[in-house]
């Protein structure tokens, strides 16, 4: 049962580095100019963007292999919750990223605080995913 309690451990480090950026980054940025928030948002999102794809792939590939080793369902379930933000990433938020990505720091518009603002409701729903994904693992582990 290692595998299920890796991906459980895993979901809830997802969830909680996703969590962090709603709750604390994503609202602290917004008090920043439009030039410095896009600026800031940039690395960040490169660096946690890699940093939660990574784990969020771990932690689908463990669920499955606890799911095969146990029979559990429920770690099907987690597995598949920890793995939506990647679909969920590349075909709605993508061209959010691709187009702030794309704005040069020197040609900001109006329009940039509110991609930001997009942004930040949209990485809210992989926050979701990665709690209902914890819970579902938790639920498989109990």
């Amino acid at each position: 049962m290692l595998a299920g309690h890796l991906a459980l451990v895993l979901a809830a480090a997802f969830a909680g580095a996703a969590f962090y950026v709603n709750f604390a980054e994503q609202p602290a940025r917004l008090t920043l100019d439009d030039r410095s928030l896009l600026a800031e948002w940039k690395p960040s999102y490169s660096r946690g963007a890699l940093m939660q794809a990574s784990i969020a792939m771990v932690a689908g590939v463990l669920g499955i292999i606890a799911a095969i080793l146990t029979y559990r369902f429920s770690f099907l379930v987690g597995a598949v919750l920890i793995l939506a933000p990647w679909p969920f990433t590349l075909l709605i938020i993508k061209p959010t990223n691709d187009e702030l990505k794309a704005t040069s720091i020197e040609k900001i518009t109006p329009a940039t605080r509110g991609l930001i603002l997009q942004w930040g409701r949209l990485h809210a729903v992989r926050t979701a995913l990665g709690c209902a994904a914890t819970f579902a693992y938790l639920y498989a582990v109990s």
